[in-house]
Formats: C-alpha cells, sequence, structure tokens
C-alpha cells in the first residue's frame, strides 16, 4: 500500500461507489445452531471487498459512504469498513478469477447443507492433516468441523460466540489456548477484521506450524500474506455461497490438493 496507494499516482483516484450491509441467519437442517452474519460490502470497479462486522457496528451511516474515494475510507474509523475496502480494491486491481495461483474448486448446486458441506470440505483440504493431528479451528461451523475429523484431525474448536460444538464438545473463547499447542491452524477471514488476525499469523509463524485461511470476509487482504505467515487460502469473494442454490465457485490458493483439485484460474 506504501508503494501503490490508491489514488496516489496520477490515474483516477478510486471510488467506492457502493457501500452497503447485508445481515442474514443460517440454521442448518442437520442443527439447532443459528449462525448470524453480519458484512460490510464494498463495490470497487469492477470488484467486491467484504468484512465481517459485529451488529452494533451496523450504523445507517454505512450506505452513506457510497461514492466516497477509496483513500478516504482507508483513514475510517471503523476497521471492518477500512478492511472491506482494501479488500474491494485489492480485488479490482488483481481478480481472484485470473490470479494463476488458485483454482476454481466448485460448489455443487444444493440445499444449504449440501453446499455447507462440499465448501467445507474443500477448506478442510487446506492443510495436509494426518491422523490424530491437532488442528486449531478459529471459527466454528459444525460441518467443517466433522470433515476435519473424516481426515484423522484432533480438532481444536475456538469461536467468541459458539458455546459447543453440535457433537458436545466444547469451544474454547481463548484462541491462545489452541495456538499454544495444535499443529496446524485453520482461521476465518473475520479475524482480519476483528483484529486477532496479526496474532494468529505471529504465533504460527513463532511455532513454525502452517495456517490456512478461509475468508469471505477479507479474502483479497488475506491473499496479499500468502507465504507469509499464511500456507493456504481458500477466497470467497461476494457473493457468498450461501446466497446462492446454484453452482459457485470457491478460489483456492496454496495447500496440498495441486492443480488437479479445481479448474486452474481463467
Amino acid at each position: 500500500m506504501d508503494r501503490e496507494h490508491p489514488g496516489a499516482s496520477d490515474a483516477p483516484a478510486p471510488v467506492a461507489r457502493s457501500v452497503f450491509a447485508v445481515q442474514h441467519g443460517t440454521r442448518l437442517a442437520a442443527e439447532t445452531e443459528l449462525y448470524r452474519n453480519q458484512y460490510i460490502l464494498v463495490r470497487v470497479e469492477g470488484a467486491f471487498g467484504g468484512c465481517a462486522v459485529e451488529a452494533r457496528e451496523l450504523t445507517p451511516e454505512i450506505p452513506e459512504l457510497s461514492g466516497l474515494p477509496v483513500r478516504e475510507l482507508l483513514a475510517h474509523p471503523c476497521l471492518p469498513v477500512r478492511v472491506a475496502v482494501l479488500d474491494a480494491w485489492l480485488a479490482s486491481r488483481a481478480p481472484h478469477s485470473e490470479d494463476p495461483r488458485a483454482r476454481r474448486v466448485p460448489l455443487p448446486p444444493g440445499t444449504p447443507d449440501e453446499r455447507a458441506r462440499a465448501r467445507d470440505s474443500a477448506v478442510a483440504d487446506l492443510l495436509s492433516v494426518s491422523p490424530g493431528q491437532r488442528i486449531a479451528l478459529i471459527g466454528v461451523v459444525n460441518p467443517l468441523v466433522a470433515a476435519l475429523r473424516a481426515r484423522g484431525a484432533e480438532v481444536l474448536p475456538c469461536d467468541l460466540a459458539l458455546r459447543e460444538t453440535l457433537w458436545g464438545d466444547p469451544v474454547s473463547r481463548d484462541m491462545e489456548d489452541v495456538l499454544a499447542v495444535a499443529d496446524g491452524v485453520l482461521a476465518t477471514g473475520m479475524t482480519i477484521g476483528n483484529g486477532t488476525f496479526d496474532r494468529i499469523r505471529n504465533r504460527c509463524l513463532e511455532r513454525g506450524v502452517p495456517l490456512g485461511l478461509y475468508a469471505q470476509s477479507a479474502p483479497a487482504v488475506a491473499r496479499e500474506f500468502l507465504g507469509h505467515g499464511v500456507t493456504a487460502l481458500s477466497a470467497e469473494p461476494f457473493p457468498f455461497s450461501q446466497f446462492s442454490a446454484e453452482q459457485t465457485h470457491l478460489h483456492v490458493y496454496g495447500g496440498p490438493g495441486g492443480a488437479g483439485a479445481g479448474e486452474p484460474a481463467r
């Protein structure tokens, strides 16, 4: 950003043409847990950026930010706004669909449960999991817990909202507990917007353990850390898979799957 800040050249300064928020809930058929998510979403040129946000931060002023310069919004007092704007700007410069490092992994059409299982199966493959390996899961969804266990992992769940998994396993609220003992870490992109990502990345670097990110929130921002503490990434830019019953794609970077696990970026 210091080398190529939005608006720093003679080119027209990029503008956030559309800024809006989405609030939604999902209760999968196989469980009773209600997943609640809120996102701030930004359109810059041909790309969307997004960042998860706490409900209390969804203020009426969010849509009023539409039409402001990217440079101005990068100084906004709300971190999720800054992250969403940066995410959109980065994606406008380098779309995931055109990144030669990414492979497209299709999510088949189907019900919310079917699509969640397909998505989380792909996310579970971000790390090479050996039987008995302890995988810290920061940001818990039950289908992802199931997918990791199916690969032989001992899952160490951590989440700020969930108290226990579908199977009654206690969920830690303190990520330090799981980061200290994990053999690998899978973390949600939401950590970028709540200020915990730097600690997670630094702890993984200190301990020499792989870090995979699954990101609807800030996928283009997360991509900047590939090879710099982030081992693999499942990038899912807006519109997200839960907003469609038709086939959509993840853009997967790194991981043990190799080019044969999906379709090369076109």
